[in-house]
C-alpha cells in the first residue's frame, strides 16, 4: 500500500461513554487525542446507561473536535478524511458520532471513512509500533468484546475465535460490582490482585474441544460469585485480594492459551493485544514471557490508545482513505455488527 503523500485523518469515537476526536498524520503519528470520558457520570449506576451517554455525547462532540484541532494546529480544511466509528456499540452513541462527521464531510466535501470499532482498536498498536505491518495475530479483549483475529493485511481480517457469552472486560465489571470495587472493574481488580495469591482459588478454565479458540467467561463468572456468597451466607473470611488475583489469573490463562495456540498454528511471528484489557498487567506479562518461549514477539499500544479513543479510529481509516474505501453519506450506526465489513448494508 503505496503512500503519495502526507495524509491527515480526523477521527471522531462515541460508540460507549466516550466522546473523543483525534488527528492523525499518515497513520501512526497523533498529533492530537481528545478524550472526554463518562466514567464518573456511570459510576453511581455500575455501568453505562445509554440514554445518559447519547445525551452527554451530544453535548461534547463539537467541543472535543474543536480541542483536537486546536492542539494539532490543523484546520477542516487540511484534513484529507474524516474516519468515525459506525459500529458496533450503543446505537444512540454512535448516531450522533456518524451525524457529526457526516457533516463534516459534505460540508468540506471531505471522504467520508467509516471505521468498525474492532478494526480501530487493532489499528491502535500502529500507533505506538510504527514498524508494524501484517500478517499477525491480535488478541481483543474489552468490555464488549473478546476476540482473536487474524490480520492478514490492514483491511483484511478473519476471526478465528471470540466469546460465547461475556467479553473479558464484562467478567471484570461484574467481579468488581460484586466485591464493591466500584466501576471500572477492570482495573480496580488488577490493583486488588497484585496484592493477592493466584493460586489461593482454583476457578475453572473452559476450553471447546471443536473450537480452540473460542471462549467462556460466564462460568468463570458464577463460580466467582458463588464462591463469594457462600463465604458471606457461612461467615468464612474473604481475601479480596486472593480473589481478584485467583479471577484474573483464570481469564488471563485461557486468553493467553488461545492466543499462543492460534499464533503457533498460523505461523504468525507476532502477538498484538487491543482494547481495554490490554492494559492488565498480568496479561501483558503473562503473554510476553509465554510468547517469548515460542519464539513469537508480543506488542501491545500504550495505555492511552488500549481505551476507546479517536485516534485508533484515525489510523484505521488512514487504510481506507489510501485504498478509496470511502462510505456513502447513507452510512448509518450499525450496533451490532461483524469485523471486516466493508459493504454499507454490511452487518
Amino acid at each position: 500500500m503505496e503512500k503519495v503523500k502526507d495524509t491527515i485523518i480526523l477521527g471522531i469515537e462515541t460508540s460507549c461513554d466516550e466522546t473523543s476526536a483525534s488527528v492523525v498524520l499518515n497513520g501512526r503519528k497523533v498529533l492530537s487525542n481528545i478524550i472526554s470520558s463518562q466514567a464518573d457520570l456511570h459510576a453511581e449506576y455500575g455501568g453505562v446507561v445509554p440514554e445518559i451517554a447519547s445525551r452527554r455525547h451530544v453535548e461534547l462532540i463539537l467541543p472535543v473536535i474543536d480541542s483536537a484541532l486546536k492542539e494539532a494546529q490543523v484546520t477542516l480544511n487540511e484534513v484529507d478524511g474524516i474516519a468515525v466509528t459506525y459500529g458496533p456499540g450503543l446505537v444512540g452513541a454512535l448516531l450522533v458520532g456518524v451525524s457529526a462527521a457526516k457533516a463534516i464531510a459534505v460540508a468540506l466535501d471531505k471522504p467520508l471513512l467509516k471505521v468498525h470499532h474492532i478494526e480501530g482498536h487493532i489499528a491502535a498498536n500502529y500507533i505506538t509500533h510504527e514498524d508494524l505491518e501484517p500478517p499477525y495475530i491480535c488478541l481483543v479483549a474489552s468490555g464488549g468484546h473478546s476476540h482473536i483475529v487474524y490480520v492478514r493485511d490492514y483491511l483484511e481480517f478473519e476471526v478465528l475465535g471470540k466469546t460465547r457469552d461475556d467479553a473479558a472486560g464484562e467478567a471484570f465489571d461484574k467481579i468488581a460490582r460484586v466485591l464493591g470495587l466500584g466501576y471500572p472493574g477492570g482495573p480496580a481488580v488488577d490493583r486488588m490482585a497484585r496484592e493477592g495469591n493466584p493460586e489461593a482459588i482454583r476457578f475453572p478454565r473452559v476450553n471447546f474441544n471443536d473450537a480452540p479458540y473460542d471462549f467462556s467467561f460466564s462460568g468463570l463468572k458464577t463460580a466467582v460469585i458463588n464462591h463469594v456468597n457462600h463465604a458471606r451466607q457461612t461467615g468464612e473470611e474473604l481475601s479480596i485480594p486472593d480473589i481478584c488475583a485467583s479471577f484474573q489469573k483464570a481469564v488471563v490463562d485461557v486468553l493467553v492459551d488461545h492466543t499462543i495456540k492460534a499464533a503457533q498454528y498460523f505461523g504468525a511471528k507476532t502477538i498484538c493485544l487491543a482494547g481495554g484489557v490490554a492494559s492488565n498487567s498480568q496479561l501483558r506479562d503473562t503473554l510476553a514471557k509465554r510468547a517469548k518461549k515460542k519464539g513469537i514477539r508480543s506488542l501491545y499500544p500504550a495505555p492511552i490508545y488500549c481505551t476507546d479513543n479517536a485516534a485508533m479510529i484515525a489510523a484505521a481509516g488512514y487504510y481506507s482513505y489510501l485504498t478509496g474505501d470511502f462510505a456513502g453519506l447513507d452510512l448509518n450506526a450499525i450496533p451490532y455488527l461483524n469485523i471486516g465489513c466493508r459493504k454499507n448494508d454490511c452487518e
